[in-house]
């Protein structure tokens, strides 16, 4: 048995901690949970407004954003006891479709993945789960607990992965960037627009609390107002997901611009939007707009290396509140100072 962070997908206020039979997951490696990272998407899970179980069962193990220690390892699998791994969140479908089958899964075409702690798949938020070798990414015991940033940062490195790929079509000279969203993913996104040496802007309506202060211990510049305000960018990675922040980063970059988007919106809100003016300014300009999600096991490896490059001490200012697993649902109810809220399996 051990204790684990579950719901019942669809039902609010199902969240608890349940004794499970056996490590959460499956696979040869066995790994002693650390801390797990709660993110947005296991708010809405919590809420009940998606997440499915896996088959034949009712309940959820949450918990994407990981850190463990491994217990056993199968020989020849790169891995030893003590070792400190995360476990990648995404599974290829059963078919597979061109990209999963190529280890690209972060780009499936046919919607048919799994997702650790999201779709049909236990997630690794209990004290002990097991994981396949190939899906757990070993990453330096210099990191510690920082290594619970490795997830949302792989997701940042992907996106860093397409906008490079997308900026080498010409000869460019891109030399500012534009966050928006001041959460883990933008403050991830900034960090790594600081690291290739860009000048980097972040736009987030939080006036106050830890934020501020870590744009600015990475040498960017942190600003409150409206889209407009901030010198118009190269780059934009949107992390907000908010229309209206959507349409206007899309409207207000340099020509050749690109933007990033790696906000999910909500939907059921209407705006205004002259789609000819938009599409006229794209063309003319030659912008480039994109979504993107997930990540695949390169993203991990250098999102661990972008981690290990960074200030411990501002990785550290990124987690803000740490709790026990017994009060894990607390978590989910936000304060103003959260960024990063970690919960302590051990």
């Amino acid at each position: 048995m051990t204790r684990a962070m579950t719901v019942v997908p669809g039902q609010a206020g199902s969240a608890a901690v349940t004794e499970i039979d056996g490590p959460a997951g499956e696979g040869e490696v066995l790994v002693e949970g650390i801390a797990v990272g709660i993110c947005g998407t296991d708010d809405e899970i919590a809420a009940g407004m998606y997440g499915t179980a896996p088959p034949g069962a009712s309940r959820l193990v949450v918990g994407h954003e990981s850190l463990g220690r491994v217990v056993w390892a199968p020989p020849g699998s790169g891995l030893a006891e003590g070792d400190l791994v995360v476990g990648i969140v995404r599974r290829p479908d059963p078919v597979p479709c061109g990209p999963c089958a190529a280890g690209f899964w972060d780009m499936c075409i046919n919607g048919l993945y799994t997702e650790r702690g999201i779709k049909e798949l236990d997630g690794y938020g209990a004290q002990q789960w097991r994981v396949e070798a190939a899906f757990a990414v070993w990453v330096p015991a210099a990191l510690g607990e920082l290594a619970v940033l490795v997830e949302p940062a792989s997701v940042v490195v992907k996106a860093w992965d397409h906008l490079e790929r997308i900026l080498a079509r010409a000869p460019l000279e891109p030399r500012r960037v534009l966050v928006t969203g001041a959460g883990p993913i933008g403050l991830l996104a900034a960090l790594l627009a600081s690291q290739r040496g860009f000048q980097v802007h972040v736009l987030d309506r939080v006036v106050d609390g830890p934020k501020p202060d870590l744009v600015a211990g990475l040498g960017a510049t942190y600003h409150t107002g409206a889209v407009a305000e901030v010198p118009e960018p190269d780059i934009v990675i949107e992390c907000t997901g908010a229309p209206t922040v959507v349409l206007d980063v899309i409207q207000r970059n340099s020509p050749s611009g690109v933007v990033c988007l790696t906000g999910v919106s909500s939907g059921g809100r209407t705006i205004e939007l002259d789609l000819g003016a938009t599409n006229r300014t794209i063309v003319l300009e030659n912008d480039v707009v994109f979504g993107s999600v997930n990540a695949n096991r390169s993203h991990y490896a250098e999102a661990a290396a972008a981690l290990v490059a960074a200030d411990p001490s501002w990785l550290e200012g990124l987690l803000t509140r740490r709790i026990p697993l017994d009060s894990w649902v607390d978590g989910l109810d936000r304060r103003p100072e959260d960024v990063k809220v970690v919960v302590d399996l051990t």
